[in-house]
């Protein structure tokens, strides 16, 4: 038996008839939109007039997303640009470093433990004039309290000096290129790559995976698609934990669940082998709503942050070359065990130097 749906409009998106009134449905599958006429060639059906006052049109596909954003908003928002959160609110974007610690002020003052982290997300000083913010611009802030902002390519955190304290960076003779050092060998507070972020991130109020979606956070996350017309999403990075698969499982599996979400398994801390025998395992247990057993594989950094790698002549403002996140070896490995055993692997590769590395590879025999 069909079902045919007759609506105020239907947006078709297709050029040659963009405009429909009805819809066929058989077996969840989408026979044609058209007419009632036109459509009941399909064969006997029921009318079913749910959404004659509403306006339909095809769901969005969002190919770069990550879950993590719905559990983001419970943070302080501050990111450049004015973005509408999961209820529908308008929040405003913020324009320069004084305006952020002005922001983070308000924030600290609503607080009323001194030792309790303040987490913030979105940053992006690449409009600030290229001013990085430093520990010392956090710490007008407070000296008490951990302070974090993720910048909005996920690659770097800021942190002030109690959080530097706390992750045992408050120091000198620090040898790594994720720290950046300033003139007296103190680290500036920005931290660059998952290594050492992840030092920091459960004393600024994150997770220490900063990929992770909590179970408020994927609702939210549920909310965002909504608002933005998308019925497939990507979670585009994660460590996928049995108990977290769990969770998604259960809240994603929900009727009233808006989205099917494509959750991809982060490369970053196990080996080439456990590595693609966990995705396997993932991908046995895909679901209609949460689909899994595919990997993500993240080789430099970003290029607003300055961390991804670059041919000559490199970054126009004489940065120093960005991070490698995997070693070429490891990446081999991954890209040929896992094209072997039919396992889709998503490449992020942000610089040219890394790009061309990942043609390299794949181009000598690897698949």
């Amino acid at each position: 038996m069909n079902t045919i749906y007759p609506a105020k409009k239907i947006i078709t998106m297709n050029p040659a008839r963009p405009h429909a009134s009805h819809v066929a449905v058989r077996d969840g599958c989408i026979l044609g939109a058209g007419s009632l006429e036109e459509l009941e060639g399909w064969g006997e059906y029921e009318l079913d007039q749910r959404f004659a006052d509403k306006v339909i049109m095809p769901g969005f596909v969002e190919g770069h997303s990550h879950g993590m954003e719905g559990t983001l908003w419970s943070y302080t928002y501050v990111g450049y640009f004015d973005r509408m959160n999961p209820d529908g609110e308008i929040q405003p974007g913020i324009k320069s470093i004084a305006a952020v610690i002005e922001r983070l002020q308000e924030v600290d003052a609503g607080l009323s433990d001194p030792d309790e982290a303040l987490p913030g997300w979105q940053l992006d000083p690449i409009y600030f004039d290229n001013e990085r913010v430093t520990r010392e611009h956090l710490d007008q802030v407070s000296a008490t309290r951990p302070i974090g902002l993720l910048h909005a390519s996920g690659h770097i955190v800021n942190v002030n000096s109690k959080a530097l304290e706390l992750a045992g960076l408050l120091r000198t003779g620090i040898d790594n290129p994720g720290v950046p050092l300033g003139d007296d060998g103190m680290p500036t507070g920005e931290l660059k790559g998952p290594e050492v972020m992840g030092l920091v991130a459960q004393y600024v109020g994150f997770d220490q995976d900063f990929l992770a979606v909590d179970k408020p956070g994927l609702a939210n996350f549920g909310k965002l698609c909504v608002r933005s017309g998308v019925t497939t999403a990507t979670d585009l990075a994660s460590r996928l934990a049995p108990e977290l698969v769990d969770m998604m499982q259960d809240v994603i599996s929900a009727d009233e669940y808006p989205a099917r979400i494509v959750s991809l398994l982060f490369h970053g801390g196990v080996s080439p082998d456990d590595l693609i025998k966990r995705a396997h395992e993932l991908k046995a247990q895909s679901s209609e709503k949460l689909r899994l057993g595919m990997i993500k594989v993240v080789v430099d950094g970003s290029i607003q942050g300055f961390s991804a790698r670059m041919r000559a002549p490199g970054y126009y403002n004489g940065a120093a070359n960005g991070l490698w996140y995997i070693s070429p070896q490891h990446l081999e490995q991954i890209l040929g065990d896992s094209l072997k055993t039919g396992l889709h692997v998503h490449t992020h590769t942000n610089g040219d130097e890394a790009t061309e590395l990942l043609f390299k590879i794949l181009t000598t025999g690897v698949c």
